[in-house]
């Protein structure tokens, strides 16, 4: 993710949270030139101590984010801060986002905008917005919907569905109509995700991926693709997730994004003995992971192969 803003963007600088010692380690060896690296010692407050062993390490994650982007504000003083998921890589500058928010509004959310297959199974767990990319001003209208949103997570954040709740995410859903300075982005080409993926057409032109929207009809620059549970299994695949993906798809945006991820590991394996890619085994848990694990190995769902002398995984425990 870092490297695609660089690729695409000549101003910015990236506050990145390390979640463990060796990532800490690592990053701060790296010496990036657009990044501030942020240890939990110095992030972590009395807020978050108390409440972290109630949570699992992904709910504890989805606690923070509201608090990080706080972080940045009080100890940097930047005049706007936007919160960014790990797994999103640009392919133009997020500037053509941004540029959206401006005179009365100061915090910018972007929908899941689902398919209409998505929709049906997912939109009332996981709400109509998505903790992907999400800018807050450092004014005080801002502010308030921040603090208001970290005191909600603190209290309730766990990975389930519950009294209208998931995760950091549901509460954003009635953020429009409480808040006159919250704008929704319009761009379609912020937040292409396996979730919508299907009602949208791509072509490339001069290095330039464009796709055809399903709500202006109108064609539009790809600014970020949202890589949601793409996972590096031991046996030789790639996991793309739940999500049915047209061939299209998954060679323009999934076969290089998965390349340059592998790229990566290597990389960091040379590079860092300490370092050492983690494989994922599938290792279900309860009758239902079980039963749609066992689905996916039995018809190779979503799972696609990569070449063994590309990655050298499958010698891999």
């Amino acid at each position: 993710m870092y490297d695609s803003l660089k690729n695409n963007c000549d101003d910015f600088h990236l506050y990145i949270f390390a979640f463990d010692t060796l990532a800490l380690d690592i990053l701060l060896k790296l010496q990036l030139d657009n990044a501030t690296i942020i240890s939990l010692n110095e992030f972590e407050n009395e807020d978050l101590l108390n409440i972290k062993e109630t949570r699992t390490r992904a709910e504890y994650c989805w606690t923070c984010t509201s608090s990080v982007i706080d972080y940045v504000f009080d100890k940097f003083n930047v005049s706007s801060c936007t919160y960014l998921d790990a797994d999103l890589f640009f392919y133009n500058s997020p500037g053509l986002l941004l540029n959206e928010l401006g005179g009365e509004k100061s915090v910018l959310i972007t929908e899941h905008r689902f398919s209409k297959f998505a929709r049906i199974f997912e939109q009332k767990r996981a709400g109509r917005f998505c903790v992907q990319f999400i800018t807050f001003t450092n004014i005080k209208e801002s502010r308030a919907i921040l603090k208001k949103w970290i005191s909600q997570c603190i209290e309730w954040c766990y990975a389930r569905y519950e009294d209208g709740k998931f995760g950091d995410q549901k509460y954003l859903d009635s953020w429009p109509a409480d808040y006159s300075n919250v704008h929704i982005l319009e761009h379609e080409g912020g937040g292409i995700a396996p979730w919508n993926v299907r009602q949208y057409k791509f072509i490339t032109e001069n290095d330039t991926i464009w796709g055809y929207g399903s709500v202006f009809k109108g064609k539009f620059e790809i600014v970020f693709f949202h890589f949601h549970f793409v996972r590096i299994m031991s046996d030789g695949y790639a996991d793309l997730g739940w999500n049915r993906l047209p061939k299209r798809v998954i060679e323009l945006f999934y076969r290089p994004y998965i390349e340059k991820i592998i790229e990566k590991e290597k990389f960091l394996e040379e590079s860092y003995p300490e370092y050492k890619m983690t494989c994922s085994k599938m290792n279900p848990h309860g009758i239902r992971e079980n039963i749609k694990h066992l689905y996916k190995k039995t018809t190779k769902f979503n799972l696609m192969q990569m070449p063994a002398d590309y990655y050298g995984l499958s010698h891999r425990s």
